[in-house]
């Protein structure tokens, strides 16, 4: 009598030409596939059957989120494998002979059936595209999960996005160093200092918005769609003596008011935007601004041929992201009248950053699972180690955009040569 994992082989082999891509092991406990390749454990039928009734990457997501479907050793070691093994080779459609005999199999294995019960914490946005009401659940959906589950994941700073790693070869060096560093960054390249205002669009935890406000001085109105980073937010300033420097607000960006801004801020705020709605973006961006005030976009981007996103992270993760390719974010942000005076790829430090948050969580995982629940846990296992490869190999980059207000008379105040913002810096 044939194995569940020799069936499951005949099966696989009708649409994929060649080895198995990962080796496999199936409910009964056999195994098949290359023995030097990572192992795929399938708990149940169940597995499959995610993938009969949600083919591609959302079937099998959810196949690992729920459990049904396994990984030994590290999970982005086996997708890469993976995603390598099937991008070399051609999956083919089967004629009705193989269909049939495909169906066979299926039905053998135990496959065919009702769909199973689809996971929590899909999100679950109405309205219309981008309304004020929809990005507020979306925003709501990823950051509101917990300010107790960020701060077992992040690091002190509650920085949640790309750090800046000036000394990647120094053991004494953290990720919390590496987040300061980056704020730091933006503070020079934006050339704050004591009594300037500063707009932090999309301010998260207050990282940047504490910073800049402790360490230069700076009076800072700090704008969220999220609740929980609100009060986090205005707390924190309190706590940390710069509350009369910081200007908390739960608002929409369409809803910023005022301007003559020194300096304005969107650290991976701009991918939650929109692609019609981002040339309205920077055209509030440009009218925030006095003329020669500067602008940091720190955003993340997609290959020129590469999705962004994906169905896995804007279903579980951040619904209604957008990513472009890096020079048409320029683009628009020229349209609108700003003038761009630099463009940094941090592409591989967020792969080092992303790596120090997973690390992280395999370090506290049963206190993160006691808080948000295993398969909460499980979605975010599965979030990181994508996103460690889509750097890692180029799929999505991360850049730092510098650009600036001109006067009428088209100057910008800004240095020709730029070798301050990279002096080292002490501890804040």
């Amino acid at each position: 009598m044939k194995s569940a994992a020799d069936r499951l082989a005949q099966l696989l082999g009708h649409f994929l030409p060649g080895p198995l891509p990962v080796r496999v092991r199936a409910w009964d406990g056999s195994q098949t596939g290359p023995a030097d390749a990572p192992l795929v454990v399938l708990r149940s039928p169940d597995a499959l059957r995610r993938l009969l009734w949600q083919p591609g990457e959302l079937g099998l997501a959810e196949a690992y989120v729920t459990g049904d479907l396994d990984v030994e050793g590290d999970l982005a070691d086996a997708l890469s494998h993976a995603g390598r093994s099937v991008r070399d080779r051609a999956a083919t459609r089967p004629g009705p002979a193989g269909m049939a005999a495909a169906t066979a199999l299926a039905v053998r294995l135990g496959v065919v059936g009702p769909p199973p019960k689809r996971p929590d914490g899909r999100a679950r946005l109405t309205g219309g595209l981008h309304s004020v009401a929809r990005d507020r659940a979306g925003i709501s959906h990823h950051y509101d999960l917990s300010n107790d589950f960020y701060a077992l994941l992040l690091d002190e700073s509650m920085a949640y996005s790309c750090a800046y790693w000036t000394r990647p070869d120094d053991p004494a060096y953290t990720l919390a160093d590496a987040q300061r560093d980056k704020l730091e960054l933006i503070c020079r390249k934006l050339g704050l200092g004591p009594g300037d205002r500063l707009l932090d669009v999309g301010c998260g935890w207050g990282s940047l918005t504490v910073h800049a406000a402790r360490a230069h001085k700076v009076r800072v109105t700090a704008v969220t769609l999220s609740r929980a980073q609100h009060d986090h937010v205005a707390e924190r300033a309190a706590r940390e003596g710069v509350a009369d420097l910081v200007d908390v607000q739960l608002r929409h960006w369409r809803d910023i008011d005022g301007g003559g801004y020194d300096a304005a801020a969107a650290v991976e705020m701009g991918e939650h935007v929109g692609d019609a709605e981002y040339p309205a973006f920077a055209a509030k961006l440009h009218g925030a601004l006095r003329p020669q005030g500067r602008l940091l976009v720190q955003q993340m981007s997609r290959g020129s041929h590469a999705p962004g996103g994906g169905a896995f992270i804007e279903t579980y993760i951040a619904p209604d992201m957008h990513m472009r390719p890096v020079g048409r974010t320029v683009d628009v942000l020229e349209d609108a009248g700003l003038e761009t005076r630099s463009v940094e790829s941090l592409r591989e430090h967020y792969a080092t950053t992303i790596d120090a948050w997973r690390a992280t969580l395999e370090q506290r995982l049963h206190d993160i699972e006691a808080l948000v629940g295993t398969t909460t846990a499980r979605v975010w296992r599965l979030y990181l180690a994508g996103a460690s490869l889509a750097f890692s190999e180029r799929r999505m980059g991360v850049d730092q955009i510098l650009a600036v207000r001109p006067t009428r008379e088209g100057t910008s105040d800004m240095p020709a040569t730029p070798a301050a913002w990279y002096a080292p810096t002490g501890p804040a």
